[in-house]
């Protein structure tokens, strides 16, 4: 179960990548995770559903991570080689298999 502490820092690391995000709707992305968060405020952490919330927003943040312009430019941000390797499904429907 992760803490309160945990999620908190969670959804500001969400926001600050959600911010540096290259592309057009880098604004929208960032309001549907607030978005998504202020709904869920008052789940339980012991609900199994939450669990899946916050894997699915540990999945996102790994996503959003993956196009940090520092990383991708292996500290060199002036480097034009940017290489992504993306993962199957990263972000399965909730419930389907």
């Amino acid at each position: 179960m992760a803490s309160r502490g945990e999620l908190l820092s969670l959804y500001r690391q969400l926001l600050r990548s959600a911010a540096t995000y290259p592309s057009k709707n880098r604004q929208g992305i960032y309001r549907a995770i607030q978005e998504e968060w202020r709904d869920d405020v008052t789940l339980s952490p012991d609900d199994p559903k939450t669990k899946q919330k916050i894997h699915v927003a540990y999945k996102g943040l790994e996503q959003l991570r993956m196009y940090d312009a520092i990383k991708l430019s292996k500290g060199n941000p002036e480097n034009p080689n940017w290489e992504v390797t993306l993962e199957q499904n990263p972000m399965p429907k909730p419930g389907g298999n």
